[in-house]
C-alpha cells in the first residue's frame, strides 16, 4: 500500500468510529477494556467531554495508585459487605458501555455490597460515604445496591474528597421492592470522577434515582435504566451546580424493552462563572416490544453569569406505536426579567430577589428528595453557591 493509500485508509477508519449507531439500542458493551478503542473526543459520546482533563482515565494510562475509603453509616435492616471481584452477584445489573467503565470494571480489587433483604422496610436512610484516593492519586471501584423482592430501603452515596476516580454503580431492583438513591458528587476542586451508573428493575419494581453533582473539577456520571419484566416504575431526577472552570456531565439512557413500564426524567442545572460547562444527554429508547410505555424527559438550565455554558440534548426513540405516552423536552436560559419585576415591585431588593428564583428553580427536585437531611444539606450547598458570586 501506498503512503496516500495509507493516509485514505486511515481516515476512513477514523470516521468509521466517529459514526454514531443508527439506534441508542445498538451500543456496544463489554468487560474487555481493549474491545474499545481509545476515544479521541470526536466520538458522539465523548464529544462534550475534554480529554485532557480525564488524567488518563480513557487511554490505560492512569494506572490504580490510591484506594478509595468506604464509610458505610447502614439501617439497622440493611447488609453492607466487602466482597471480592469473582463474586457472583457483581455484573447482574448491566455491562460497561464505553471503555473508562470497562477499565473500572477490570482494575477494581474489592466491591462494597450493599443489600436491603427480601420483604424489609428499612427503618432509616443508609449512607455509604465514599472518600477519595488524595490528590495526584488514581482509584477505581465498584459498588452494588441490592433490593430483594418486596423490600423498601433508601440509600445515599456521598462522594467527597481529591484526586482522580472511576467506578461501576449497579442498582439491582428485585420485583415488587422499592428503592429511593442518592448519589451526591462532592468532591474537592481538584477532583475527576467518571462514572457509569446500571440500574435494573424487576418486575412491579419502583426506583428513585437522585444524582446531585455541586464538586469537582470534571465529573461526568452516566446512568442506564433497563427493565427486566413488566410494571417497573423509574423516576430519575437531577441536580447540577457548575462554578467557574468545573466540567459537569451528565448522559441518561432508558431502555424500554418490555411492555407496561413507566419512566420519568427532570434534571436542572444551574451554571456561574467563566468557563463553567454543564452536558446533560438524555436518551429514551422505546423498543418494539415495550407497549403500553410512558415516558417523559425534561431538563432545565439557569445560567446566572457570562461565561458559562450549557449544553442539552434530549433524544427519543419509538419502535411501536402502541404507546400510553412519551415526550422530551429541554431549555437554556437566563434569570426571567418577568420575576425579577414582580418580585421587585413588591420591595424586595433585586440581590434577593435573584436569590428566590434560583431557590424557586430548584424547588421542584428539591421537594422530591424525600430524605431530610440530604436535602438540608443541598439547600445550604445552593446558598452557599449563590453568595460566592453575589447572586
Amino acid at each position: 500500500m501506498t503512503v496516500t493509500e495509507n493516509s485514505v485508509a486511515n481516515t476512513a477508519a477514523a470516521a468509521e468510529a466517529t459514526v454514531p449507531a443508527a439506534s441508542r439500542g445498538e451500543r456496544f458493551t463489554s468487560y474487555d477494556v481493549a474491545a474499545f478503542e481509545v476515544p479521541s473526543g470526536r466520538e458522539e459520546n465523548w464529544r462534550f467531554t475534554p480529554m485532557k482533563r480525564l488524567r488518563g482515565l480513557h487511554d490505560g494510562t492512569a494506572a490504580a495508585s490510591g484506594e478509595v475509603k468506604v464509610d458505610a453509616e447502614a439501617a439497622p435492616e440493611v447488609l453492607v459487605e466487602t466482597v471480592p471481584r469473582d463474586d457472583e452477584r457483581l455484573g447482574q445489573a448491566g455491562r460497561p458501555a464505553d471503555r473508562v467503565s470497562a477499565q473500572a470494571y477490570s482494575s477494581f480489587e474489592a466491591a462494597t455490597l450493599v443489600t436491603v433483604p427480601k420483604e424489609t422496610a428499612a427503618s432509616r436512610p443508609t449512607v455509604v460515604r465514599l472518600t477519595g484516593p488524595g490528590e495526584g492519586r488514581t482509584a477505581y471501584g465498584h459498588v452494588q445496591v441490592r433490593a430483594e423482592a418486596f423490600a423498601s430501603a433508601a440509600i445515599v452515596l456521598d462522594h467527597v474528597g481529591s484526586g482522580t476516580y472511576a467506578d461501576n454503580v449497579e442498582f439491582v431492583i428485585g420485583d415488587g421492592a422499592s428503592l429511593t438513591v442518592v448519589s451526591v458528587q462532592d468532591w474537592a476542586d481538584d477532583a475527576v470522577h467518571v462514572s457509569e451508573q446500571h440500574l435494573r428493575l424487576g418486575k412491579d419494581a419502583r426506583l428513585k434515582h437522585i444524582v446531585v453533582t455541586l464538586g469537582g473539577d470534571l465529573v461526568r456520571v452516566s446512568p442506564t435504566a433497563t427493565f427486566a419484566a413488566p410494571g417497573g416504575d423509574v423516576e430519575m431526577l437531577g441536580l447540577n451546580f457548575a462554578d467557574a472552570g468545573q466540567h459537569q456531565e451528565h448522559r441518561l439512557f432508558v431502555d424500554h424493552a418490555v411492555p407496561h413500564c413507566k419512566s420519568n426524567v427532570l434534571y436542572k442545572g444551574a451554571l456561574q462563572g467563566e468557563n463553567a460547562h454543564s452536558v446533560w444527554i438524555g436518551d429514551v429508547l422505546i423498543r418494539a416490544a415495550a407497549e403500553a410505555t410512558e415516558t417523559f424527559e425534561l431538563n432545565r438550565n439557569l445560567v446566572l453569569t457570562e461565561g458559562a455554558r450549557a449544553d442539552s440534548v434530549p433524544n427519543l426513540e419509538i419502535e411501536t406505536g402502541e404507546i400510553t405516552g412519551a415526550g422530551h423536552a429541554s431549555a437554556t436560559g437566563r434569570f426571567d426579567d418577568e420575576q425579577l419585576f414582580y418580585l421587585q415591585s413588591r420591595g424586595i431588593e433585586e440581590e434577593q430577589a435573584r436569590r428566590l428564583v434560583v431557590r424557586g428553580f430548584f424547588h421542584e427536585i428539591l421537594m422530591k428528595i424525600d430524605i431530610p437531611e440530604v436535602r438540608e444539606r443541598l439547600e445550604a450547598a445552593i446558598e452557599d453557591e449563590l453568595q460566592a458570586v453575589g447572586v
